[in-house]
């Protein structure tokens, strides 16, 4: 069984040329889409415009940008303005953040999250639809459509920790993130509520996208230790730690190396040679996920860009060698939303 895959920068880029060797892995045709998460360096809409004005245009998604830095308003326009820019579908992908964030952009946090992500997904829904309907929410209101012009899709993306945001998903948007979960978390908890979300609402089941750590065997290389240094601030964060009791993992906020060895048990983070790897990615494929995003976040942390690079050029030989065909691309240049 063969799915999508695609790239992850695993870095908060501060310079350009910490980006470069991702984009050509998808401006080369190895992967299908460049993803990058919320950054306070780089804003990362600007990131992709640049690469669009520098002729690297690719596809491109965020993963996830966070809601309290702008209105849904702006969210549309950059995000409707990078499938202008790049002549590729733009999937934007949202989510709240850590309550904590929210409270110190707000004010106060959100009373219920999943209101405030309906009502957010709502008005991004219509503005990139061109519907002109007022919509008056607790969180967010609108009431002056975007003026159209052409460009290729966008698809609206939520980011998906627990079973009742997945349910949400299933009603509201065009492709589910997942980042951390475990396989049978995934496989067992969050696509079946996708899809009861989406039957519910009466429309198609969104694209499930599963960011996956990937972190190559190597003279000297510590699984643990790579997977610590790229996901140590997760596995002490609330909302992560819930997302992990969900899928029935123990993980303590005193207890990071305890929580990195469920993510390697559990092949969130995928190790060994490359072959391995590639048979990790197939497993997640076979589960319902659509399109599988390699992060070597461990790897770039501990030994920079170009091994990093190089461990994602052997996972994707790998998978080259054995598999013919890739799930069909998330939309074409051309229409517009």
């Amino acid at each position: 069984m063969s799915g999508a895959v695609s790239i992850m920068l695993p870095s908060l880029p501060a310079r350009m040329s910490e980006v470069g060797g991702y984009a050509e892995l998808v401006s080369t045709g190895r992967a299908e889409r460049l993803w990058i998460g919320q950054s306070i360096l780089l804003e990362p809409h600007q990131v992709m415009a640049y690469l669009a004005g520098r002729d690297v245009r690719i596809p491109v998604g965020t993963a996830v940008t966070l809601m309290p830095l702008r209105h849904p308003l702006e969210a549309a326009l950059q995000a409707r303005s990078l499938a202008a820019l790049t002549g590729h579908s733009v999937v934007a992908g949202l989510g709240t953040g850590p309550s904590q964030f929210v409270a110190a952009l707000r004010g106060k946090r959100y009373s219920s999250p999943l209101r405030a992500v309906r009502e957010y997904a709502s008005v991004m829904r219509a503005l990139l639809s061109y519907d002109s309907t007022r919509f008056d929410g607790e969180y967010y209101s609108h009431e002056w459509p975007l003026p159209w012009i052409e460009h290729p899709r966008v698809y609206l993306g939520l980011g998906v920790l627990r079973r009742r945001m997945a349910v949400l998903a299933g009603e509201v948007a065009d492709a589910v993130i997942t980042w951390l979960a475990p396989l049978g978390h995934l496989a067992e908890v969050l696509r079946p509520a996708v899809v009861a979300g989406s039957t519910a609402a009466g429309r198609p089941v969104p694209r499930i996208v599963a960011a996956v750590g990937v972190a190559l065997d190597g003279e000297g290389r510590d699984p643990l230790d790579l997977t610590l240094a790229a996901y140590a601030g997760h596995l002490t964060a609330p909302h992560y730690r819930a997302m992990f009791r969900e899928a029935g993992l123990s993980v303590g906020p005193s207890q990071p190396a305890f929580g990195a060895g469920h993510l390697l048990a559990h092949e969130v983070v995928l190790t060994g040679d490359p072959a391995r790897v590639a048979d990790g990615i197939r497993r997640y494929w076979a589960a319902g996920v659509d399109e599988v995003v390699l992060h070597a976040g461990g790897v770039r942390t501990r030994y920079g860009d170009d091994q990093a690079l190089a461990d994602l050029n052997r996972v994707l030989d790998a998978l080259a060698a054995t598999d013919t065909a890739t799930a069909a691309p998330l939309g074409q240049p051309g229409a517009g939303s």
